[in-house]
């Protein structure tokens, strides 16, 4: 029996499973009544947020990693939305209500570290604290 060895052959296998792994997104459940009413659990990562009727918002870049919320610094990911909208969620609800989302940042609640807070807003610069956003919403991991 005869092996042929092709050079660089065993790299390519050895990242074969790298590359066409799926990116898994975290899985969170919402536990504000906003949440529950308008978004219903969502899936997150750094590229996107899928609410739980399917809808979705794709993220351009991440713009900022700290981000003020009522009148401290915290840590944070402030992404832009590739296409700004204002989808419609669960029950006929809007995301914002009042127009295009343009960013959404993410940080822990400051108040209790099993929560994440998911703010949307629209305005046209990048946000520096969370009197600028539309909504708010809070989520637990599943």
């Amino acid at each position: 029996m005869t092996c042929l060895r092709a050079p660089g052959l065993a790299l390519v296998l050895a990242l074969a499973p790298v590359l066409v792994s799926p990116v898994l997104a975290d899985s969170l459940a919402a536990v504000s009544t906003t949440a529950m009413g308008i978004t219903g659990d969502i899936e997150l990562d750094d590229f996107s947020i899928v609410f739980e009727n399917g809808e979705r918002l794709d993220f351009d870049e991440l713009v900022a990693d700290n981000f003020n919320v009522e009148g401290s610094q915290v840590g944070a990911s402030v992404y832009s939305v590739t296409t700004p909208a204002d989808p419609e969620l669960n029950n006929g609800n809007r995301l914002c209500g009042q127009g295009d989302v343009t960013y959404v940042a993410v940080w822990g609640a400051p108040s209790d570290d099993t929560l994440t807070m998911v703010g949307v807003f629209d305005t046209q610069d990048a946000p520096v604290r969370d009197s600028e956003m539309c909504a708010s919403y809070t989520y637990e991991y599943k």
